[in-house]
């Protein structure tokens, strides 16, 4: 199997500002997340992290054209990734390179430009239970997930959920409050795959379960490119019958 290059991306803010998140997450978000990739894909994946305050934003086009997949993590600095970055992924997504957009990432500024939506949703924090309900049963994500999943500890996200109708839907999660969301969503953008997966408030240790960190390593395998990475070519077919002299 060929090796998949991964790079995780994060916002790097609560991480470095927050005590609640820095005893939850000591070695910030994005290293726990690339960690429990290494711990479940081993020599299948090589993986490296990017962050927010890094020289353009850590996502430069030689760190693009050696990334297979790419995970996104943001929340609280959406805003303050540049809009030349933006593109550059955009650019990346749709010439095959995988994105994982996790949690907040639902407003990010690239899930939004792919999505065509405001992706906002319904929320509210206050320490509820989900349970995340495999509804495609056979989808590769959900290989080796347990059905429902739980999360004991997590952030509710509830419809509507304002983006367009998944390609795919492998998971639904339900929480204490009775509301319903679609927490596995797949896409296909130009020649790349997208899969956004709801769960990972900062708040909470859901990164550490071993359960979320299989529905990632599912995820990234899923998400890998299939075909040469480029852009679809336009072909000027100024003569009919082309094909039979081609």
């Amino acid at each position: 199997m060929t090796e998949i290059r991964v790079t995780v991306w994060g916002e790097n803010v609560h991480d470095q500002r927050d005590a609640s998140v820095q005893k939850i997450y000591p070695d910030t978000m994005h290293e726990t997340i690339a960690a429990g990739l290494r711990a479940k894909l081993g020599e299948q994946v090589k993986v490296r992290t990017a962050w927010l305050q890094q020289p353009e934003n850590g996502l430069t086009d030689e760190v693009l054209a050696d990334t297979d997949v790419l995970t996104w993590w943001g929340h609280t600095a959406h805003d303050d990734v540049d809009d030349a970055v933006v593109d550059r992924v955009q650019q990346a997504v749709l010439s095959g390179m995988g994105l994982i957009a996790l949690h907040s990432a639902h407003f990010a500024k690239i899930f939004k430009r792919l999505m065509g939506t405001t992706c906002s949703l319904d929320w509210r924090s206050d320490n509820d239970r989900e349970l995340l309900w495999t509804v495609a049963a056979g989808h590769p994500i959900a290989a080796g997930v347990p059905h429902p999943l739980v999360i004991e500890q997590e952030e509710m996200y509830g419809e509507l959920f304002d983006v367009p109708q998944p390609d795919e839907l492998v998971f639904v999660s339900s929480f204490s409050g009775g509301e319903v969301f679609r927490s596995g969503c797949c896409y296909r953008r130009g020649q790349g795959r997208v899969f956004y997966f709801r769960p990972g408030d900062q708040e909470y240790p859901t990164y550490h379960q071993p359960e979320v960190q299989q529905v990632l390593a599912n995820a990234v395998r899923w998400a890998a490119p299939v075909v040469e990475r480029k852009l679809p070519d336009v072909h000027h077919r100024a003569t009919p019958g082309w094909f039979e002299t081609a």
